[in-house]
């Protein structure tokens, strides 16, 4: 399932994503340690999940489970929408659009239905183009991966969405470039392409875990983000899914992931 991916993805970049030390052995550290934790992102991605499968009003089922979860790193202004007695979209563009928005991809059959869903999961907050089109693009790509698209034609999908004469970090510059040129961002426009190249240069799902944890970045949210690609692509994670997130997860979010 695309949303175990993007939740363990969410999970093993906790650790990273503001202390990653530059001398980081990411080819060879552990994936899964005692710093890790679930964090907005599997919050967020299983209200999603939970809204779809039980046909929930969407903003209602994110604030009702990110209010049950107030400490798991929500940005300052989601926050305060989450919390909101009268939630409205705030123009966001962060990359908070598209880490929860792997379920939509595996949930709808029909690509324009997954489209039209991912922008409705995007714009009750993060209505910004650029957040509707971050959310589309992870959904689309989940979407493709279980249909068994080649990664060619998930990395054509992308450089169509991020062309790179528009944007500074398309699916184009390859990884040896970003380690060197990327700058830590929590924006979709320098989240969603990186987090698909990492994928792209990847051969399995925890190789492109791997390539997150090589350079500085929203390390979580990037892990989220291809993590649903990654696991689709690659038919698992090769991880014993249950056992960890039994570890890592509260009881009433782990009974949304088995739901």
């Amino acid at each position: 399932m695309a949303v175990t991916g993007a939740i363990l993805g969410d999970i093993a970049g906790s650790q990273y994503e503001h202390r990653r030390p530059r001398d980081l052995d990411y080819k060879n550290c552990e994936i899964f340690t005692k710093d890790c934790h679930y964090t907005d992102d599997t919050v967020m991605t299983l209200a999603v999940k939970k809204a779809l499968q039980h046909s929930l009003d969407i903003a209602e089922t994110l604030q009702e489970l990110g209010r049950k979860h107030p400490g798991a790193g929500f940005g300052w202004n989601f926050y305060e929408w989450l919390f909101s007695d009268n939630p409205q979209p705030y123009g966001s563009y962060g990359n908070g659009s598209a880490m929860r928005a792997s379920f939509v991809g595996e949930f709808f059959e029909n690509p324009e239905d997954v489209a039209e869903k991912a922008k409705e999961t995007a714009a009750v907050s993060h209505n910004h183009p650029e957040g509707i089109k971050g959310a589309v693009v992870t959904a689309m790509c989940v979407h493709m991966a279980i249909h068994k698209k080649s990664k060619e034609e998930i990395y054509n999908y992308v450089l169509e969405q991020y062309p790179p004469e528009e944007y500074k970090f398309s699916i184009d510059k390859d990884l040896e470039y970003i380690r060197t040129n990327y700058s830590w961002s929590a924006t979709c426009m320098d989240s969603v392409a990186v987090a698909m190249r990492c994928f792209y240069e990847s051969d399995s799902y925890e190789s492109f875990i791997r390539n997150v944890f090589s350079f500085r970045c929203d390390c979580d949210t990037l892990c989220a983000i291809g993590g649903g690609v990654a696991e689709e692509f690659y038919h698992g994670t090769g991880f014993d899914n249950e056992t960890l997130l039994k570890k890592y997860l509260p009881e009433d979010l782990y009974q949304i992931w088995k739901d």
